[in-house]
């Protein structure tokens, strides 16, 4: 029972990494926006934060499909 009651500890640690991930990318999705509607934005930063975006939603594919079991049809 102690795998069973570990691997729970295990999911609702991932669980609580995806939200803060999946928040982060919102902001970042805010922040992006934001930027491009400034007269002269930089687009140095607004380069980094896309690619910074786009790691982070690699992260959270990777952590759903750790959290959701493979069904085997």
């Amino acid at each position: 029972m102690t795998d069973k009651m570990g691997k729970m500890d295990h999911i609702e640690v991932l669980r609580a990494e995806l939200l803060q991930m999946q928040q982060e990318h919102r902001d970042l999705d805010d922040a992006i926006e934001a930027l491009h509607e400034r007269v002269n934005p930089d687009l140095m930063r607004l380069q980094r934060m896309k690619r910074k975006k786009l790691v982070l939603k690699d992260q959270i594919q990777r952590l759903e499909d750790e959290i959701t079991p493979d069904i085997i049809a």
